[in-house]
C-alpha cells in the first residue's frame, strides 16, 4: 500500500502543477473531496474519477494507474506523452509527465 500512496502523492503534486487538485475534480463531478482522495489512493476504484484526474495532467488513467489497466485498455483519453523515467525519482519508473 505505500507504493500507491506514493502515487498518490505523486499525483497530487502533478495537479498541483498543473493548476489543479483533487478538490477541484471532486468538484467538478459534483462528489466528495474524499471520495476522489479514496481513488488516487488506491483504496477505491471509479473509471469516471480515474478519467477526470488523468485528462487534468494530459494523459490516459492507463499511465496513472497501470496495474488497474492491463494492458492500458482505458480507452478513454487519446494517446499519451512518452516520457520513460520518472523524473521525481523513487519508486518503480513509470511514465511521468512532469
Amino acid at each position: 500500500m505505500r507504493l500507491a500512496l506514493e502515487q498518490h502523492e505523486r499525483i497530487k503534486m502533478r495537479l498541483r502543477i498543473a493548476g489543479s487538485s483533487l478538490a477541484e475534480v471532486a468538484r467538478e463531478l459534483d462528489v466528495a473531496g474524499t471520495t476522489v482522495t479514496s481513488v488516487s489512493q488506491g483504496y477505491r476504484r471509479s473509471r469516471r474519477i480515474e478519467t477526470a484526474i488523468a485528462v487534468k495532467l494530459g494523459v490516459s488513467p492507463a499511465d496513472l494507474w497501470p496495474d488497474r489497466y492491463p494492458g492500458g485498455s482505458d480507452g478513454d483519453v487519446g494517446p499519451a506523452l512518452t516520457r520513460p523515467l520518472d523524473c521525481l525519482g523513487g519508486g518503480v519508473p513509470r511514465v511521468v509527465f512532469c
